[in-house]
């Protein structure tokens, strides 16, 4: 029995990308210092509410936009791999660095951050998205898994 269109639809999907900055002019990250500079003064609520956020990158290392992911509450948040991975795509980024804070000031990651990491970094190769970096952010300092080999 074949489905009429009476019978079932599907939703259209759109993708767009727009861009209002010139990539020479966009910030360019060379290690996780950069990146905490450039992403602590947007962070208002970092001893708040845990958020987790995607930094997406330029072939370039230049900064195509930065979008937050998940809010949660004093003691964790969700951070949905397909959500991340949907952002990348559809900024059509070559890689991306992962942002989280605590708000209780320690900058030690869970054993759910670790996993999470290995797990967007196994994703992130089958979809040729280089996670570069995850920093767990907090008001007077930053972890980098990156800086301590665990990416």
């Amino acid at each position: 029995m074949l489905l009429t269109s009476s019978l079932f639809s599907i939703c259209e999907i759109s993708v767009t990308y727009s861009t209002k900055v010139k990539a020479a002019n966009r910030p360019k990250i060379a290690g996780s210092r950069d990146c905490y500079e450039l992403v602590l003064p947007l962070w208002d609520d970092l001893e708040y509410r845990e958020s987790f956020c995607v930094l997406l990158m330029s072939r370039a290392n230049r900064v195509l936009g930065i979008s937050q992911v998940s809010m949660g509450g004093v003691s964790g948040t969700v951070a949905d791999p397909k959500v991340i991975f949907q952002y990348a795509l559809k900024a059509n980024a070559s890689s991306l660095i992962l942002l989280h804070n605590h708000p209780s000031g320690n900058t030690n990651p869970s054993e759910a951050d670790i996993h999470l990491t290995k797990k967007l970094v196994e994703g992130g190769k089958l979809l040729d998205l280089a996670v570069l970096d995850h920093l767990i952010v907090i008001t007077d300092g930053y972890y980098s898994f990156a800086d301590e080999g665990l990416i």
